[in-house]
């Protein structure tokens, strides 16, 4: 799997587009800002956006989508408990467990609520990635103070599903740079804290 990150807005956000080969499918993972940025990317590498994977409704994660769904005419995706707080136009409501094709890879959506209630992962077994948006860093974890945020969740999320995961799995967070899961049993406290507990 190619993974194309840009960096955007005061909050410095990660969006991503993922794809196998340049004329093929891609997906884009939370463009929260400067949609020109995606849309020249998918245009240079000449991909067919299958649709735009939200982690969660935050702004700094979804400001773009309008934007490029303009643009493209795509489908956006979104937990479903995240739908309501999100206000706009959800083509496809996911839910724990579902699965996205891109060209023979397979992402499993995972609901990991704790920094809101729908916020999910996107996991790919086969190519040892998993897009985390603001569930884990690789320091530390997302907050859980915010208005649909419950820090019970977070845990519960840590414990049966981050931590499940194999040292080989490559994190791509919704901030700052990704690292394997081995580093983040190495250097994250908060994650440690919690399965620990």
């Amino acid at each position: 799997m190619k993974i194309k990150r840009f960096i955007g807005g005061m909050l410095e956000s990660n969006g991503y587009v993922i794809y196998r080969n340049d004329g093929g499918s891609c997906y884009i993972i939370d463009p929260g800002y400067e949609p020109r940025n995606f849309l020249e990317y998918v245009k240079e590498h000449d991909l067919d956006v299958r649709g735009i994977l939200l982690t969660h409704h935050h702004y700094d994660h979804v400001g773009a989508v309008e934007r490029i769904r303009a643009a493209l005419d795509c489908p956006v995706y979104l937990h479903r408990r995240d739908c309501d707080m999100y206000k706009k136009k959800v083509d496809v409501y996911m839910e724990h467990g579902d699965t996205i094709e891109l060209e023979g890879e397979i992402l499993t959506v995972l609901n990991t609520p704790g920094h809101t209630g729908g916020s999910v992962c996107f996991f790919c077994e086969s190519g040892k990635v998993a897009f985390t948006g603001d569930t884990i860093f690789n320091v530390d974890l997302g907050r859980t103070d915010l208005e649909d945020g419950s820090q019970e969740e977070m845990e519960d999320s840590i414990r049966n599903v981050v931590d499940a995961w194999a040292n080989d799995i490559m994190i791509y967070p919704g901030h700052g740079d990704g690292c394997t899961m081995k580093k983040v049993r190495q250097i994250n406290r908060e994650f440690l804290d919690i399965v620990a507990k």
